[in-house]
């Protein structure tokens, strides 16, 4: 064991010191562990507080939608982490398929928080500048839609790769790391989701 890991007491689910591309990806979610902790708290300050009226979180936002996105997110949580195990095990074939369908449940996520941008401009005539709540609800929900929008593209990279045969039992590091950053965005949207459209409401 490192000395680094002996320090700290952290190591992978194998047993081994983490590399210094992990050390730099934790220190990185811990920075966005603050980042949405800062607005996540600002939403709940905020709630009902508004003074120009408009649009609600119980009057705009629609359950049963938000609802079928975050099944995508969860599956797509439980597809890559299947995908890491096919890939470590030298199924390649498994790997592209799972790691495809984590792109796929990804990009249906993104579809759906259009869907509700759309309904919220269009019909509920909420923008960013109506109101408190429009205020604090795009930018907490945007900055979790663009987290996942940057996990979605860096998965694409890595399945250009793999078909290029770039990616392997054999260098499997980048995969795992990519997989450890899009949990975290699974996590994230488990408060955001909890705060918004349950709480919130």
């Amino acid at each position: 064991m490192s000395t680094a890991a002996a320090t700290h007491g952290i190591t992978t689910a194998d047993g081994r010191a983490l590399s210094p591309a992990q050390w730099g990806l934790l220190s990185f979610l811990v920075s966005e562990v603050a980042l949405f902790g800062t607005l996540i708290v600002t939403y709940i300050f905020y709630l009902g507080r508004d003074v120009m009226g408009g649009p609600t979180p119980a009057t705009a936002l629609r359950l049963p939608l938000v609802l079928g996105m975050t099944a995508c997110l969860f599956g797509s949580s439980a597809t890559i982490h299947f995908a890491e195990r096919a890939l470590r095990r030298g199924s390649d074939g498994r790997f592209l398929l799972l790691w495809a369908a984590t792109i796929g449940l990804g990009v249906a996520f993104l579809g759906g928080t259009a869907f509700e941008w759309h309904d919220l401009i269009e019909r509920q005539h909420l923008t960013i500048s109506r109101n408190l709540f429009g205020t604090t609800y795009y930018t907490l929900v945007g900055l979790h839609a663009l987290h996942v929008s940057g996990g979605v593209v860096v998965m694409l990279i890595v399945l250009g790769l793999a078909l290029r045969r770039q990616v392997s039992a054999a260098n499997p590091a980048g995969v795992g790391l990519v997989s450890w950053y899009w949990h975290f965005v699974d996590a994230v949207w488990v408060v955001v989701f909890t705060v918004v459209y349950l709480v919130g409401r």
